[in-house]
C-alpha cells in the first residue's frame, strides 16, 4: 500500500482549513487529531512527518493570507 503522501498533506491541511474546531483541535493534539480524520491509530514517531507538512502547509496558507492583505494596502 503506497500513500501520496504530499496529497494527503493536501487534503488533510485542507479539511483543516475549512473547520475551526478541528484545526483547533490539530493545534492542541495533532496527532489525536490525524488519527481521528485518517482513521489509522499509528505510533506518533510515524505520523510525526505528516504532522511536520501538515503545520507547513498552514503557516505557508496563513503566510499568504498575510501578504495578500498586505497587497490591498499599496
Amino acid at each position: 500500500m503506497s500513500i501520496d503522501i504530499k496529497a494527503k498533506i493536501e487534503e488533510l491541511a485542507a479539511t483543516l482549513q475549512k473547520d475551526p474546531s478541528l484545526l483547533k483541535n490539530f493545534q492542541a493534539d495533532p496527532v489525536k487529531t490525524l488519527e481521528k480524520l485518517t482513521g489509522v491509530d499509528l505510533p506518533d514517531d510515524q505520523l510525526k512527518p505528516l504532522v511536520d507538512g501538515i503545520k507547513a502547509k498552514l503557516a505557508a496558507s496563513d503566510l499568504g493570507s498575510k501578504l495578500d492583505g498586505l497587497k490591498k494596502l499599496f
